[in-house]
């Protein structure tokens, strides 16, 4: 799966003429070594939820949300918000490009990202419009855009524990939200299959943004090592143990949730136990999960 999504992405970004440093900072941007969990988890949750439709459209979807993520990440990362060195690894697009190619490379991401969706060819048009909406709603001013905000704003500040819960949700769960309802869009799904995804989603955030606060100091994330020193994380505020364990109980969730969901298929929920199982053995046994 993970070598389609690389496939399909090094298509959707050719290389190109050496002049044209704004496309070589996308594709570079892009084609860096990720995780690739977002897209990964829309094709699992093709899968589970029996979608019937093309392949290329399938990876059209789940590689425009990843072209979305990639944008964001540009963006944060930038001198005046998280002014970031490293990113998966290598100098920030801004580092190697500068500041300017890096605008607008995020900007040429985004348009790719929502022209893909809209251009997909075997979707009906209120479904592709619904799921253009999905993705527009979770990178505007109710979404990614409020919570980088807040976090720029208020992580210096000391917010209460549903506070920080709220800026994780926009920072990081709504996309997750976002691909998974553009999914149960594309196959079709009913409502309450779309309200149990996500509730799923904001346990899955959580998780995902808790063990990103964890491994701050951790040297393998391939991002600057101590950003968050000073801030008002979970983690910080309420200690690592106690973090953990509220990861745990959102992994927890986050299970019961799926069984609803997709009670015939399994595929998300193998992913999530073995990959959270894999970065919480860093910490403890007693951590890992069955």
């Amino acid at each position: 799966m993970r070598q389609s999504i690389d496939e399909h992405l090094a298509g959707l970004l050719p290389e190109t003429d050496s002049q044209d440093v704004v496309s070589i900072a996308m594709r570079e941007g892009v084609m860096a070594p990720g995780k690739r969990i977002r897209p990964l988890l829309m094709l699992l949750a093709a899968h589970d939820l029996r979608y019937q439709g093309s392949m290329s459209t399938l990876l059209d979807l789940a590689c425009a949300v990843e072209l979305t993520h990639t944008a964001s990440l540009m963006l944060d990362d930038m001198p005046c918000m998280d002014n970031a060195e490293l990113r998966r690894g290598q100098p920030t697009t801004h580092k190697k490009f500068g500041e300017s190619v890096a605008i607008l490379a995020s900007v040429g991401l985004l348009s790719k990202a929502f022209g893909l969706i809209a251009a997909t060819g075997d979707l009906p048009g209120e479904r592709r419009a619904q799921a253009v909406n999905e993705l527009s709603t979770a990178v505007g001013v109710q979404g990614l855009v409020l919570g980088q905000f807040r976090d720029l704003n208020d992580a210096d500040l000391d917010r209460t524990p549903d506070a920080i819960l709220s800026t994780n949700h926009l920072k990081t769960g709504i996309l997750f939200s976002a691909m998974l309802q553009i999914i149960a869009i594309a196959a079709a799904s009913p409502e309450s299959t779309r309200q149990t995804l996500h509730a799923f989603a904001l346990d899955f955030g959580q998780a995902f943004q808790l063990l990103d606060d964890l491994r701050d100091d951790h040297p393998a994330t391939g991002k600057d090592r101590n950003k968050d020193a000073g801030k008002s994380t979970l983690v910080n505020r309420l200690g690592a143990d106690a973090a953990r364990q509220k990861l745990r109980e959102h992994i927890d969730s986050a299970d019961r949730h799926l069984t609803f969901a997709c009670p015939q298929g399994g595929a998300i929920r193998q992913f999530m136990h073995l990959w959270f199982g894999h970065h919480l053995a860093d910490w403890s046994p007693v951590m890992k999960i069955a």
